[in-house]
């Protein structure tokens, strides 16, 4: 089944939220020297959702629009905790935590071996319903280990949240709603590349280096020392 089309809102969110990401130089488009991502697809373009917390006006902004947008989808209903996903999702799940007055958990990658063992850290007792948080997704893997972990811990997780997705790697979206996760987000490449390319914010040669990464990233990826589909 086709994708349904954004709506309104949600372009204007996304084209603001990567007019935010650009300001403050979060964004990189590199082509000719492509970047390797942790999840092992090769990439001319890289996002680094870390920076944003260093400027308090855009970082403000972007969890207005995340529990804005989070509230529109209803992700937030009867949500009892926000979790982050170590270690980039932590500042934004303190943050939307904060915004809606909730308890805020961590979720580490694995236990930390030694004390208590702890995965999860924060108080879970009483914690039913738990929102993830992470700052980007690629093409999805990391949600499952940290959806995992708090499942076995007794939570329900049926929603996760992201400043950034990127949009074109086969298979995400696909792979979350197999375990029951509906990803949320902000804004893709395409948001990004359309608001960098009307501003002339990057050369024209990286420009049309990342529209044929866009247009067949798998492709790109394999040429150019990624990986391919599974």
């Amino acid at each position: 089944m086709p994708k349904s089309p954004p709506s309104a809102e949600s372009r204007a969110t996304g084209l603001e939220t990567a007019r935010l990401l650009l300001d403050i130089k979060a964004v990189n488009f590199r082509p000719e020297e492509p970047y390797m991502l942790t999840s092992g697809w090769a990439s001319p373009v890289y996002i680094d959702c870390r920076k944003l917390i260093s400027f308090p006006g855009p970082r403000s902004r972007v969890i207005e629009l995340a529990v804005e947008n989070l509230e529109r989808d209803g992700a937030l209903d009867g949500v009892d905790a926000v979790a982050g996903g170590e270690t980039a999702g932590i500042p934004y799940a303190a943050w939307i935590a904060e915004a809606r007055q909730l308890p805020m958990l961590y979720v580490r990658k694995q236990p930390k071996g030694f004390g208590r063992n702890a995965q999860i850290e924060g108080d879970i007792e009483g914690m039913n319903k738990v929102l993830l948080v992470e700052d980007l997704a690629t093409d999805g893997a990391s949600k499952v280990n940290f959806v995992n972990a708090l499942r076995t811990a007794g939570c329900e997780v049926s929603d996760a949240f992201v400043v950034f997705f990127y949009g074109v790697f086969p298979g995400a979206t696909e792979a979350l709603a197999k375990i029951g996760l509906r990803l949320h987000h902000l804004a893709v490449w395409r948001d990004v590349l359309e608001v960098a390319e009307a501003g002339g914010l990057f050369t024209p040669d990286a420009i049309a280096g990342v529209h044929e990464f866009l247009d067949d990233p798998v492709a790109w990826s394999v040429a150019h020392g990624g990986k391919g589909a599974d």
